[in-house]
């Protein structure tokens, strides 16, 4: 059985003995840690805010994009646009208005299609499913699918490639916290599935292999089932279903909000919780260097407590090695928040590997993100 062993952690100087909380006053605490925030961390007290730079130039430097501002629906999600990208993800923006004139069916990994808007229903090898905005869709990898927006959809696309998606080990707090599993939804062989199968004529399938199309033409409907057993099949989950882990003492790090894991990247969900209540605890975000791991972060809904200038739609990148934290809106709340809770809904990916920027992101890019730490005049 693995011990956690009793040590005795070092303190140096004027400084807390606890982590994101009393901090000596007038300081800005920054954390550098390993393996995200699960490995050893060093906790130091700045004199002054770490992102306090007057000019940030080279590849290290942060991003956003405006997601909203790519416009063109296209009716098949491997014409989407790739926005972020590794070996092991890729990262899509996908609008779609109509009626999915193909199928889909993805032989590089296992899919999540977050629905950042609109409504419709999912036809896929195991039925139908009903999808909204806030949903959550696992799609297996093999699954055939298509989509019939009843609202114009726009949605992230997250790809675990060459792998797939597994429920996170919630240790202590035991499997039914955050979410219980008896909260994900799976299709269902209905009548509206039915009626979906008796589509006339030729009916295409675009299957995407190391990121190239090959198309099957079937004489009939291939999603023809008329039943099914087993433990794998697509699920659904919106973001109003997550209960985050909280304290009212402690900040818990991001990795608490642990929605999905894939074998070099996990999916994060930002809720609405309350705050922190302690006087001494911090009530923002820490600053950190997260120095194992990139950190991409796709704006959902609400108020975007701890940045500037984001809005609903925007995507924010943090390659690993730069030291980021609040704004300075959000700074100015460090121990005192003016509300009971904060109001937001995001998505967060950190990989274990570098994302490149593909030429989706690239097209609309907010140039001013780097300076958005500093004061306004």
């Amino acid at each position: 059985m693995a011990r956690k062993w009793i040590t005795a952690s070092r303190v140096e100087g004027n400084a807390s003995r606890q982590a994101h909380a009393d901090m000596p006053a007038g300081t800005y605490e920054r954390e550098m840690s390993k393996e995200g925030f699960f490995g050893p961390a060093a906790f130091f007290h700045h004199k002054r805010p770490p992102t306090g730079w007057s000019h940030f130039e080279g590849p290290l430097r942060p991003r956003a994009f405006d997601l909203a501002a790519l416009n063109k629906a296209e009716g098949s999600p491997w014409r989407a646009p790739k926005v972020l990208r590794n070996a092991a993800c890729e990262i899509r923006f996908w609008k779609l208005a109509a009626l999915m004139p193909a199928l889909a069916r993805n032989a590089d990994g296992d899919q999540i299609l977050f629905v950042h808007q609109g409504n419709a229903d999912l036809f896929c090898d195991f039925g139908r499913l009903a999808v909204e905005t806030g949903d959550y869709l696992v799609l297996p990898r093999g699954t055939m699918w298509r989509l019939a927006p009843s609202a114009p959809l726009s949605i992230l696309m997250i790809e675990a490639t060459n792998s797939h998606f597994t429920l996170p080990d919630r240790g202590l707090v035991g499997p039914h916290a955050i979410f219980d599993p008896a909260m994900l939804d799976a299709p269902k062989i209905d009548d509206a599935f039915r009626r979906h199968q008796e589509e006339d004529g030729e009916v295409r399938v675009e299957i995407k292999k190391r990121g190239e199309v090959s198309v099957a033409t079937y004489p009939y409907n291939p999603l023809d089932v008329v039943g099914w057993h087993g433990e794998l099949s697509p699920v659904r989950l919106n973001v109003r279903h997550i209960r985050p882990l909280m304290s009212h003492r402690y900040h818990v790090p991001p990795s608490a909000h642990t929605t999905f894991l894939s074998d070099r990247f996990v999916v994060c969900t930002f809720a609405p919780r309350p705050f922190e209540t302690d006087p001494g605890a911090l009530k923002v975000p820490f600053f950190h260097n997260n120095d194992d791991y990139d950190e991409v972060l796709f704006y959902h809904a609400g108020d975007f407590f701890s940045r500037d200038d984001i809005a609903a739609g925007m995507m924010t990148f943090h390659p690993s090695g730069f030291t980021h934290g609040p704004h300075p809106k959000a700074l100015k709340n460090m121990l005192e928040q003016k509300k009971p809770a904060t109001d937001e809904y995001a998505v967060m990916i950190d990989t274990r590997d570098p994302l490149d920027v593909a030429e989706g992101a690239a097209a609309v890019e907010f140039a001013g993100y780097v300076d958005s730490w500093k004061p306004k005049a």
